[in-house]
């Protein structure tokens, strides 16, 4: 099915795309949630496998995190090619067995091979349904449903130690991953009938496969090296050589898809400044938003002495902020606006950042004068930002390459989640009392600053140059 049996499907109501969207959103929100909800389970996880190092229990997280960031632009492209229906719902189905995989483990080594199964699943998931909804929603709407996307993924990045709270509090860490199977089957079921079928981007045929198998690796090895390189040290030969091993190997499917007919990478993406300018802080973003993540319940529990339940319940009014944000920058039509908006997002996240620096965030706990208006600058910040710079990267590609050239866009969140995490371990590492208040302080205004410079990144965004209507920029290679 093309593009333009698409239009006339939708004119015939034979496509619905708010039920698309619903469908779509919905699946991305499962996917995004088990990044965060797992991390609260590690203690009871430990308990039952009293015998696991702590290093080896990072890998539930990284595990994931590896091979989510390391599939996100192959399964893109991929999906272009034989149809992103077929890619979401067997992504979506082998997510859901994966999770009864990690529910049901007898051992820790098969719960991390589940976690790795997940990973791999959302990195089929993510691509497609955003392809999806992209190519089902009329150009005029997309701001609206890429806002209605980035609130569902937005809120489901901070909302999991809630639910990982709650499930722990009323049942046992296994389900974590139990609840995912009647989410599961009941988003299989509605996207059989929803969902419109075999739709494709820019042709048949798959992309290289050398070629993107050297791109999955190489994402993998340097998001390895950012995970891991905090316990392994910095200048560890398996830092080193995994970071220097994924430079390559991106660095020879660059230069292999130059010349390819069905490139790994279509290089012709980022020859658009408006897609590189919007990635490049959407990555400078995610770190912030990662390290705020990790750093955000630590504080609460280990400074505050919050109970697990209350820095849940804390937590949640940054997300509705989120939510909050995304929504209303999803009525925004404008490109110039977006980049304005953008700048102001990443403004009010280092506003955030300079209060959780600040006296207001002692050893003594300070809800109202701190906490809350912290976490609505902060979260409405990234509300706002991921939006609208996930619009202004979706409107600089071609509806043919839709998939593909957001796949990578995650690709890249993905790689600077896991730069602010390093970042984050790093500074509180060399701080000279690790984990004290005066560490905390010390990240968030490592964050502030990079918070500012992002503002900066994306005012080239609304010079004349980029202030165009999208549908009039070929430099995606259309």
């Amino acid at each position: 099915m093309t593009d333009s049996d698409l239009a006339h499907k939708r004119a015939a109501g034979a496509v619905d795309p708010a039920r698309v969207l619903a469908m779509c959103s919905g699946i991305t929100f499962m996917a995004f949630l088990d990044f965060t909800v797992v991390n609260i389970a590690f203690p009871d996880i430990l308990a039952d496998f009293e015998n696991t190092s702590i290093n080896t229990l990072t890998w539930i997280v990284s595990g994931y995190a590896v091979m989510f960031a390391a599939l996100l632009a192959p399964a893109g492209r991929i999906a272009d090619s034989v149809g992103r229906r077929p890619v979401l719902l067997w992504s979506l189905a082998l997510f859901t067995i994966a999770s009864l995989v990690c529910g049901v483990a007898p051992s820790i080594g098969w719960l991390i091979a589940g976690r790795f199964l997940q990973g791999v699943a959302a990195g089929g998931m993510i691509p497609a349904a955003l392809g999806l909804i992209l190519s089902t929603t009329p150009r005029e709407r997309i701001p609206r449903a890429v806002a209605t996307w980035s609130a569902a993924s937005g809120f489901s990045a901070v909302i999991g130690p809630a639910v990982g709270g709650v499930l722990l509090r009323v049942l046992d860490w296994r389900w974590v991953f139990f609840i995912n199977l009647p989410i599961g089957a009941a988003l299989l079921a509605g996207g059989l009938a929803v969902l419109p079928g075999h739709v494709k981007g820019s042709g048949s045929r798959l992309p290289d496969a050398i070629g993107s198998i050297a791109l999955g690796l190489g994402i993998a090895g340097i998001v390895s090296a950012l995970t891991e390189g905090d316990k392994w040290g910095w200048l560890d030969i398996r830092t080193i050589g995994l970071g220097a091993a994924g430079l390559a190997l991106i660095g020879f499917t660059v230069l292999r898809s130059r010349a390819h007919e069905a490139p790994a990478i279509d290089i012709a993406l980022w020859r658009s400044p408006a897609y590189t300018i919007a990635n490049v802080a959407l990555a400078m973003l995610s770190a912030n938003m990662f390290a705020w993540n990790l750093a955000a319940p630590l504080f609460a529990t280990t400074i505050w002495h919050w109970t697990i339940l209350e820095t849940a319940a804390a937590l949640c009014v940054g997300a509705v902020a989120s939510m909050i944000g995304s929504l209303a920058a999803g009525r925004l039509t404008s490109p110039a606006m977006h980049g304005k908006i953008a700048i102001l997002a990443c403004l009010l996240f280092a506003a955030s950042n300079a209060i959780w620096a600040s006296n207001l965030f002692g050893s003594t706990s300070n809800f109202l004068g701190g906490w809350l208006p912290a976490a609505i600058l902060g979260g409405g910040g990234l509300g706002l930002g991921f939006t609208c710079l996930s619009t202004l990267a979706a409107g600089a590609l071609a509806p043919l390459k839709f998939a593909g050239g957001l796949g990578m866009t995650v690709s890249v969140r993905q790689v600077g989640g896991a730069v602010g995490v390093a970042g984050f371990a790093a500074i509180m590492v060399s701080s000279a009392t690790p984990g004290s208040l005066s560490a905390f302080h010390h990240v968030f205004v490592a964050a502030m600053a990079l918070n500012i410079i992002c503002a900066l990144v994306v005012s080239v965004l609304i010079s004349p140059r980029f202030s165009r209507p999208a549908g009039a920029r070929t430099a995606t290679g259309a």
